[in-house]
């Protein structure tokens, strides 16, 4: 019968290698035996554990192979930083992030802000170059060949004149809002205050949409050198009084809390959003002598100190202009999908604004565009910036294309920069820095109008829906015109509009 010892001592290397092994004995005694099993099933235990190693580092390369080749043929580069590079309406894609290669962004990460705001030192004013003078359009040639048309608050631009907006000149006179008579009245003693301010921090509340939040970790420095405003309506003003208690001061001016409450009467805009937009974009025509301003979202609870924000984001790298990057899309047509599914305007109207961005040759953003451009699609909820010709130049062509087209800035933005070609240069800080500046508050209801339900061109006509048709008219092509209003121009506009 054949052991376990014979088969091992049948073996002539083995045996070579165990002097003490005699070659004509077929029994080994008890403990020699035990001993020899025993080096043996250590030799056989390493090179089986050595075999398993090597074979599970080429199997581990090989599956690294494979996932290097898949996120170059999804994404278009090995090194992945972002889910923004890759192609999202793949199989390929959902795979690679079901198993965890996408990588995703930080929500919050440390902000490197100085400890305290009375170790700063506000830099003196920095010449921009080209630009030196801009000045505004506040009366339309058009109202004054046609005095049956209506005024608008964004004016009638015509198209050559919002071509002529993008080419940089010493001097400019460009639509910026606030054409004569077209409504966003403020009241003189408000104005009185607005005059004033030098640095501010502005947000705005349109329609009871959202719910006045104080600021916090405030400095007494900060207290005494900003002007915090909030713009609001009469609708959101009758809802902050029953939220919180208000007071007036000697010259009439309304507060709550930190905040002074600032009337905009006759609102220029039949939708919500679009109002909001005025003092957002806006906020150099509406403090004209502001040298610094930041915007925050009337939803948003700011937590650092601004001047903290001046100094981390404007003063220390000697920017004018700063807007976080958007947490997932870098893409304007990437966010205007989101925008379709999430119902955040008019489906119909949204594709005739991207459609129109396509046909001007803008294009998705790619890593050609790096590194001037490391994002098309900027987190609005926060705008810091300085009031230099260059920069105010900037929002007014953003709130213009806001104007014409829809009240989504998001979808606007990257193409603005896209038309002024490098000639404004601007800092996109990360998402997860914006998201450690505030308390994120929820609205006070998921939607502001009906027309963000819409999701055909047929709808338009349902009595039941908002129709703007003070903002957004640049949509209005022949075709929806003769879907509205049966066939009749009633917005008046030029036929170059």
């Amino acid at each position: 019968m054949w052991t376990f010892k014979q088969c091992w001592l049948d073996k002539p290397a083995m045996v070579e290698k165990i002097p003490y092994v005699r070659q004509s004995s077929n029994r080994l005694p008890g403990k020699e035996f035990v001993r020899l099993q025993s080096r043996l099933l250590k030799a056989t235990s390493k090179k089986t554990l050595l075999q398993l190693l090597v074979a599970a580092g080429v199997m581990w390369f090989c599956w690294l192979l494979l996932i290097s080749v898949l996120l170059l043929w999804s994404c278009g580069s090995i090194s992945v930083t972002s889910a923004g590079q890759c192609n999202k309406k793949t199989r390929l894609f959902l795979f690679l992030d079901a198993l965890g290669f996408i990588p995703k962004p930080l929500h919050r990460c440390a902000i490197p802000v100085l400890k305290s705001p009375y170790t700063i030192t506000i830099p003196p004013k920095k010449d921009e170059g080209v630009l030196q003078n801009l000045t505004y359009i506040v009366k339309d040639e058009a109202l004054k060949a046609d005095s049956n048309l209506v005024p608008l608050f964004g004016g009638y631009q015509t198209l050559q004149q919002r071509e002529e907006s993008f080419r940089i000149k010493r001097h400019m006179k460009v639509h910026c809002g606030f054409v004569g008579n077209s409504g966003a009245d403020i009241d003189p003693h408000d104005k009185s205050f607005l005059r004033k301010c030098q640095f501010v921090v502005a947000s705005g509340i349109f329609d009871g949409y959202d719910r006045p939040h104080q600021p916090s970790n405030i400095s007494e420095l900060s207290q005494n050198i900003f002007c915090f405003v909030l713009m609001i309506d009469g609708k959101s003003l009758s809802n902050i009084k029953s939220w919180v208690n208000i007071t007036e001061d000697g010259n009439g001016g309304k507060w709550a809390g930190i905040w002074r409450l600032v009337l905009l009467r006759n609102l220029p805009y039949d939708e919500p959003r679009r109002n909001g937009k005025v003092p957002k974009l806006l906020t150099h025509r509406i403090f004209p002598e502001a040298q610094y301003s930041i915007w925050i979202d009337g939803k948003m609870e700011l937590v650092i100190d601004p001047l903290l924000l001046l100094e981390r984001y404007l003063w220390r790298g000697g920017h004018s202009f700063a807007i976080a990057r958007h947490k997932h899309h870098r893409s304007i047509f990437e966010e205007a999908d989101a925008n379709k599914r999430r119902k955040r305007y008019a489906r119909p109207l949204i594709d005739k604004h991207m459609e129109q961005y396509r046909e001007e040759g803008m294009e998705p953003w790619s890593s050609k565009k790096l590194p001037y451009i490391t994002s098309d699609v900027p987190e609005g909820a926060i705008i810091i910036r300085e009031h230099t010709p260059l920069s105010n130049l900037f929002c007014c062509l953003w709130f213009n294309e806001v104007n014409r087209f829809t009240p989504r800035d998001q979808l606007s933005f990257g193409y603005v920069v896209y038309r002024l070609n490098g000639s404004f240069l601007f800092w996109m800080f990360p998402n997860c820095e914006y998201n450690s500046l505030f308390i994120l508050h929820k609205h006070t209801r998921e939607h502001s109008s009906k027309v963000e339900w819409v999701k055909s061109l047929d709808e338009l006509k349902d009595t039941g829906v908002m129709l703007e048709r003070r903002g957004g008219i640049g949509l209005l092509t022949r075709d929806v015109v003769a879907i509205i209003d049966k066939g009749s121009n009633s917005t008046g506009l030029p036929v170059n509009y």
